[in-house]
C-alpha cells in the first residue's frame, strides 16, 4: 500500500492520472483517530477552486490505548455512502469522486466553504433546536429506508469492522473496566450481534455533522452495518449529555427532545417505545464507553464531571431506565440542586 501524506498526494494524484497540471495544495484534516484525511484544493474550470477529500484507511488508530482494524472497512465506507446517498435529502452524503482500491483510498467531495462542525458549535453553546430536529428526521429516514430496503443494504451485515471498532473498544472494554455493568451490556452485545433489522451508521456523532447554512453533511460511513440501529440512538446521544455535562448551564434537555421528535416522525419499521428503550440502554453503555472505554472524549477532563456521566451510565443500566425523560430529569435535578447549594 501507498501511504498517502499531506507532502505527497499530489505527485500521487498527478501520477494516476487524477491530477494533470493544475496547482494544488493538501493538508491534513483533523479530528478523527482512524484514517489519513486530505483536503485538496486546486482549480478547476475558469479558475473556480475545487476542493475534494482524499479517504485512506489505516490499520493502527490513534489512541490512548492500542487499537486495531481492517484496512478493508474503507470499502465499506465507500459502498455505503453510494447505497445510501439517493435515499438521503441531497447533500448529506457525499458523493464518491474514485476509488483506489489496492492502496485503499476513495475520494468524495467536500462540505461548502461554511460549514462548521457541529461538535465545535455544541461546546461553543450553540445548540441550534431545529437543526436537532433535521438531524434526527435525516438519522430516523437512514434507519427507515434501510430496513424497508433490506435487498440492498443486507449486504452489509458483516459486523467484523464494526466489532473492532464499535464493540471491543466500547462496549467490551467497559465490562473490562466496570464488572458491575458486565451483565446488562452483554445482552447489549448479543443483541447487536444478532439483530439484523436496518443500517446501523455507527459513528453518527456530532463530529461526523459538517453544518452549512444549506443544512448539514454527514461523514465516516466506515463503522457502518446491517444489524441494530438503537447504537447509532445511544451514542448519539450519549455525546449530547456528555456536553450537557460539559456546560451544565445551557439547556440540552430541549435539544435532546427536538432529535428524537424528529427521528420518531420518520420510523414505522419499529414502535417509537420500543426503540426508545432499546435506545436509552445503549445510551448507557456509551456514557461509560466515552468515560473509560478505549476512546475517551477530550472535554470532560475534570474528575467530578466523569464520576457525574459514571454514574448516569450505571444507573441507567442497572436502574433499566427505558425513557428518555428519565435521563434528562437527572441531569435537570442535578442543575437544580447545585443552584440551591450556589445560592446558600
Amino acid at each position: 500500500m501507498f501511504e498517502l501524506t499531506a507532502e505527497n498526494a499530489v505527485d500521487y494524484l498527478r501520477g494516476t492520472g487524477r491530477l494533470r497540471d493544475n496547482d494544488a495544495h493538501v493538508e491534513v484534516l483533523s479530528g478523527g483517530v482512524s484514517n489519513m484525511v486530505l483536503r485538496v484544493s486546486t482549480v478547476g474550470q475558469g479558475s473556480v477552486p475545487v476542493r475534494f477529500v482524499l479517504k485512506q484507511s489505516r490499520p493502527k488508530l490513534r489512541t490512548r490505548d492500542d487499537w486495531f482494524s481492517d484496512l478493508e472497512r474503507v470499502y465499506r465506507e465507500q459502498e455505503v455512502m453510494e447505497a445510501l446517498g439517493p435515499h438521503l435529502p441531497s447533500g448529506v452524503v457525499p458523493e464518491v469522486l474514485f476509488a483506489d482500491r489496492p492502496n485503499f483510498v476513495f475520494a468524495m467531495g467536500h462540505a461548502p466553504d461554511d460549514a462548521r462542525v457541529w461538535k465545535s458549535l455544541l461546546l461553543d453553546g450553540q445548540s441550534a433546536l431545529l437543526f436537532g430536529e433535521s438531524v434526527g428526521k435525516t438519522l430516523g429516514l437512514m434507519h427507515e429506508v434501510s430496513a424497508n430496503n433490506a435487498a440492498t443494504f443486507a449486504r452489509f451485515k458483516d459486523p467484523n469492522v464494526f466489532v473492532q471498532l464499535r464493540v471491543d473498544p466500547f462496549y467490551r472494554c467497559v465490562q473490562k473496566r466496570i464488572p458491575e455493568v458486565m451483565r446488562p451490556v452483554q445482552d447489549l452485545v448479543d443483541e447487536m450481534l444478532s439483530r439484523q433489522e436496518a443500517l446501523c451508521h455507527g459513528d453518527f456523532t456530532p463530529k461526523n455533522l459538517l453544518v452549512h447554512r444549506l443544512g448539514f453533511m454527514l461523514v465516516d460511513y466506515e463503522t457502518a452495518y446491517f444489524g441494530n440501529p438503537a447504537m447509532d440512538l445511544g451514542l448519539f446521544l450519549a455525546h449530547l449529555f456528555l456536553k450537557w455535562v460539559r456546560r451544565p448551564k445551557q439547556q440540552f434537555g430541549d435539544l435532546i427532545r427536538s432529535f428524537w421528535r424528529g427521528y420518531e416522525s420518520q420510523i414505522t419499521f419499529r414502535s417509537a417505545a420500543e426503540l426508545e428503550t432499546r435506545g436509552v440502554r445503549h445510551l448507557g453503555a456509551c456514557l461509560l464507553a466515552r468515560i473509560d472505554g478505549t476512546s475517551p472524549v477530550d472535554y470532560l477532563p475534570e474528575e467530578s464531571k466523569r464520576e457525574r456521566v459514571r454514574l448516569l451510565g450505571k444507573l441507567i443500566l442497572l436502574d433499566q431506565w427505558s425513557r428518555l425523560d428519565e435521563v434528562i430529569s437527572f441531569l435537570d435535578n442535578e442543575q437544580n440542586d447545585s443552584s440551591r447549594k450556589n445560592l446558600q
